[in-house]
């Protein structure tokens, strides 16, 4: 039987989103057309709209389903900088790289751009961000939480920060949707992006939430589809799953956050009591994702060992699922002050709402012996 701690690369189908897209793909109908096909369509867009809606706190109007988080993450920059008079755009060194890469490209086309840096356990400071933001900038990105190695940004102090100068405030929320309390009035963004299979909703569909009057340019046009703010045909089954995902999220919010915690310090104590030698990628204290845990074994290098973890039935990663099979170490680990060969070799282990005990306790017997195995044969 195999143990999946991949979750923040995509969470494992629920069944209960199975069951409704299956009866989702017998609504015949476009959403868009007149006919009574095509309205039972648009209420059951309508309904999940309703249920993305209340996991963030926000209005069903304000809610605009896309393919994902990249795209959302796309409308969030493009559609904000072709929207506003403003052209700068400040972000910081450990976003997605639907984020990152985005603004290096808007950049390239003449956006001033900031890129802060982050301390040693991957936190960003406010103080930076704000600092970073001129008069000219237009938009500030800084993601909720960072997928790799859990850190949670001060969002709300930076949105609080920055009211009153006329700009917009957009979060990648991607993968802190599920694992923490999104509520975007509290926080104070203008937008935040989402994506349905971080929480065991299919892959391929997502949302941007806009804060009503937030301004932007569709990036995709040809129809009137989601008010006109992205056009296409409206993936009916994908959003009917993505709805069912975010309603068992927020009703399981609380007990599968201080679960997952709870053994993710299982399996750090475990492997810290067998590898004395480990080191902990992120941050030891709260707030921080109670999933993820980021870890480098020193003189083992971290392809070996998730090869050899592949073959003992343990699913994990060496960071983001985009970067995966890419030459590059990874940019939030060598943002963080890690060296080239540290920052290949950052085993994440990310758990999910199923995970079990007996899970993590096997994890723990045989990632030591994994790393023995290694080392004896670099030794050789």
């Amino acid at each position: 039987m195999r143990i999946y701690l991949d979750h923040n690369a995509s969470a494992p189908l629920r069944p209960e989103v199975r069951a409704a897209m299956i009866d989702a793909l017998g609504a015949t109908g476009n959403p868009s057309s007149a006919h009574r096909e095509g309205a039972h369509a648009r209420m059951l867009v309508e309904r999940a709209r309703a249920e993305v809606a209340a996991l963030v706190g926000g209005e069903p109007s304000e809610v605009i389903f896309t393919s994902g988080a990249t795209e959302a993450n796309n409308l969030a920059l493009r559609g904000t900088l072709a929207a506003s008079g403003r052209r700068g755009l400040v972000t910081t060194a450990i976003e997605h790289a639907s984020v990152l890469e985005t603004a290096r490209e808007l950049a390239a086309g003449g956006a001033p751009l900031a890129v802060v840096g982050v301390d040693a356990e991957g936190h960003v400071a406010v103080a930076d961000v704000t600092a970073a933001c001129t008069a000219d900038t237009a938009l500030v990105s800084v993601g909720l939480a960072n997928g790799e190695v859990g850190s949670v940004a001060p969002v709300a102090a930076i949105a609080a920060g920055l009211a009153g100068r006329g700009l917009v405030v957009h979060t990648d929320a991607a993968q802190a949707a599920g694992r923490l309390p999104l509520d975007t009035g509290g926080r104070g963004v203008d937008l935040l992006s989402l994506s349905a299979h971080k929480l065991g909703g299919p892959t391929g569909v997502g949302a941007l939430w806009a804060r009503r009057g937030c301004a932007r340019r569709a990036q995709s046009t040809g129809g009137s589809q989601e008010r006109r703010r992205r056009a296409g045909t409206e993936n009916v089954a994908g959003i009917v799953g993505f709805g069912v995902a975010a309603q068992l999220a927020r009703a399981e919010l609380a007990a599968a956050g201080s679960r997952m915690a709870a053994l993710r310090d299982r399996l750090w104590e475990g492997l810290r009591a067998a590898l004395p030698d480990i080191v902990r990628n992120g941050p030891a204290g709260e707030p921080r994702l109670p999933n993820t845990l980021n870890v480098t074994v020193p003189r083992c290098e971290g392809e070996s060992l998730l090869v050899l973890l592949d073959l003992e039935g343990v699913a994990a990663s060496l960071g983001s699922a985009c970067a995966a099979g890419g030459a590059e170490p990874s940019h939030v680990l060598r943002a963080m002050g890690r060296s080239e060969a540290e920052a290949r070799s950052g085993l994440r282990l990310s758990l999910g709402p199923a995970t079990t005990d007996a899970e993590i306790d096997r994890v723990v017997a045989v990632v030591p012996r994994l790393v023995a195995q290694i080392r004896r044969g670099a030794a050789a």
